[in-house]
């Protein structure tokens, strides 16, 4: 831990943490912060003015990113008979239905998205006291609760990510990783950032974008002028 605290704190000397940066410049200098001997991952945090206690003023959906995540993640399907065949042609990881659902009730959690049928929600519904804290309840707003699944499985494959506002009112979300170009982080950030601009609900106050904030896994974060977010 020492050492991680000093290369931190060497990262933070390196720029003015009390001052805002230009979208580029800001993943310019996550980038050259990221010095640890794995790919880091690049998260963006948006803290919104909006009050997530009403239901109308609750922000969560999907998007496919431009560039990806640079992760590939594990995608496990509930279906059965001729669309569990179709979740198999289309490159998903796990598919079953009671038997998944035994495995996760018995600890099991080997996959990063989950997509169901909508006739499987039923069964699928039972998994919501262990799949829900986790972040991994299907859910029609995110395009995981579907009768398409090779749509689903093609787009999670392909960099799709889930954002929701936290009860503070804050996205977290990644957007890619160390090795991208600051010009392919920017091109995600700013596809996420217009989705979180569009879905302004209509009932809230004063500014909407109140901060945003750019880090690495291991450095520190970086300040975007929510002025010129986008």
């Amino acid at each position: 831990m020492a050492k991680v605290g000093k290369r931190y704190q060497e990262a933070v000397k390196a720029f003015d943490r009390t001052g805002y940066y230009e979208p580029l410049e800001a993943f310019a200098i996550v980038k050259a912060n990221a010095k640890a001997k794995f790919d880091e991952t690049i998260e963006v945090a948006f803290k919104l003015g909006i009050d997530t206690r009403h239901a109308d003023q609750q922000i969560r959906g999907a998007i496919v990113l431009p560039h990806g995540t640079g992760k590939t993640r594990s995608v496990l399907v509930f279906a059965k008979g001729d669309k569990a065949k179709e979740a198999e042609a289309a490159g998903a990881d796990f598919v079953g239905a009671e038997d998944m659902i035994a495995k996760i009730e018995q600890g099991w959690f080997g996959f990063d998205v989950v997509v169901a049928t909508p006739d499987m929600m039923g069964m699928v519904g039972k998994l919501g006291r262990v799949l829900g804290p986790k972040g991994l309840m299907p859910n029609p707003k995110t395009g995981t609760v579907t009768p398409d699944v090779t749509r689903a499985i093609r787009e999670i494959k392909a960099g799709k990510i889930e954002y929701r506002a936290e009860k503070a009112g804050i996205i977290h979300a990644p957007i890619g990783k160390a090795s991208f170009s600051a010009e392919q982080l920017f091109e995600n950030y700013r596809t996420l950032g217009e989705t979180i601009q569009k879905a302004k609900p209509a009932a809230a106050k004063g500014q909407y974008i109140r901060s945003i904030t750019v880090s690495s896994t291991m450095g520190p974060g970086v300040s975007i002028n929510p002025a010129k977010a986008l």
